[in-house]
């Protein structure tokens, strides 16, 4: 269980269960990191079944920024060329200041990432990637309209109980159902999220309509304080860029993806800006609107036969672009550490999984929340450069 794999463009299929029998495992939650397990687990020879209460999946979200860790991570579950198809490629990862436009870090992404790191960074539609993700899996593996109210855990596996009145029996439960997790609070009880005092803007410009420098880039705008920032990026191969943007508000705390900003709102906090990044702002007709919330470093993921992926553990704040990233880590280490699960006794395998994945999803998490990360600093490798197929599994 704590051999390396070496790294492939595709994963071959490992060894299942010892007793010769395929370990089932349910998942709640058909988001990116829901999907990426189910793929890297069946590659691992388990049979994972994802309950997703959306009726089915539509295009919700604007975006996704994929950085070379992840991109080496879905590389290996074999969907990195349909990615491609669609995905921009960002040249350069840069900071600017806000008001003079002075570049304070800058890194070469591109084809430099791809030596450098294994993978390049893509940047695309976040329906796109899930679409991706979906067509990978057999017909059959998502159950849509299956929304978790509770789970009942065995000597012998997990009691997974939907809101139509149905149960399902499986091995194993790992909740990847976001910040509000059933799951999560099935295991340690209830808690509730801190609302941070910052709210996000999230827009999508046809590049036509810009005459900007820099829309082939990821770039990042500090602004006057920490709260207030803005990020944009190339998306669908550069036709269109995609704005980010975050400000301290603490009278507006409605956290849906899918609520309507005003965008004369938006640009009202960035009247002070650099031109070129005025310019973004007045070119944006439509936005979306949301609160961040967040909460702390989990002591522990697991029990006997459940756990948890990505953000059900350690949601984090946008501003390290890591929050897909780290569940999609979560699913490939999960899957290899359940690779060879014996099925009467996979705690062993889930504790592997928790004590691998801890220290790093935890310095991520805290690192994001103080928004520093390559503020003045050029060196992303201890994000870009870690290799879930191949780190050494505790």
């Amino acid at each position: 269980m704590h051999a390396n794999n070496q790294h492939a463009p595709t994963r071959p299929r490992q060894g299942g269960p010892t007793d010769g029998r395929r370990l089932t495992v349910g998942i709640v939650g058909g988001g990116v990191g829901g999907l990426a397990a189910a793929i890297a687990l069946r590659r691992a020879g388990l049979e994972p079944v994802v309950f997703e209460q959306a009726a089915r999946f539509g295009r919700v979200g604007a975006d996704i920024n994929l950085t070379p860790n992840a991109v080496k991570a879905l590389d290996g579950l074999g969907v990195g060329p349909t990615l491609r198809r669609t995905a921009a490629r960002p040249t350069h990862r840069l900071s600017r200041s806000w008001d003079t436009g002075e570049e304070t870090s800058r890194i070469e992404m591109g084809d430099e990432a791809q030596t450098r790191y294994g993978a390049p960074q893509l940047t695309m539609h976040r329906a796109d990637l899930l679409a991706a993700l979906e067509g990978a899996l057999p017909p059959g593996t998502v159950r849509f309209g299956s929304r978790l109210i509770r789970t009942v855990e065995h000597a012998d596996g997990v009691t997974a109980a939907f809101e139509d009145g149905s149960e399902t029996d499986v091995d194993i439960l790992v909740g990847a159902d976001g910040i509000h997790s059933v799951v999560r609070t099935n295991l340690f009880g209830p808690e509730t999220p801190r609302f941070t005092g910052l709210v996000a803007y999230r827009a999508v410009v046809p590049a036509g309509r810009l005459e900007v420098p820099g829309m082939d880039t990821f770039t990042k705008w500090w602004g006057p304080d920490p709260a207030t920032q803005l990020v944009t990026f190339p998306l669908n191969r550069g036709r269109d860029l995609f704005v980010f943007a975050t400000t301290a508000q603490e009278s507006w705390q409605h956290e849906s993806w899918t609520t309507p900003g005003d965008a004369a709102e938006l640009r009202s906090h960035y009247g002070d800006f650099h031109p070129e990044a005025r310019a973004v702002l007045d070119a944006c007709d439509e936005v979306l609107k949301s609160a961040l919330y967040v909460r702390d470093p989990l002591p522990s993921w697991s029990s006997a036969r459940r756990t948890l992926l990505g953000d059900a553990c350690h949601p984090m704040t946008p501003f390290m672009a890591q929050g897909a990233a780290m569940a999609i880590e979560d699913a490939v280490v999960l899957a290899r550490a359940l690779a060879t699960a014996d099925p009467r006794c996979p705690e062993p395998a889930l504790k592997s999984y928790e004590t691998t994945r801890q220290d790093r999803t935890a310095r991520v998490q805290l690192g994001s929340r103080g928004n520093d990360w390559l503020h003045t600093s050029g060196n992303g490798d201890w994000v870009y450069a870690y290799d879930a197929w191949t780190v050494a599994l505790g």
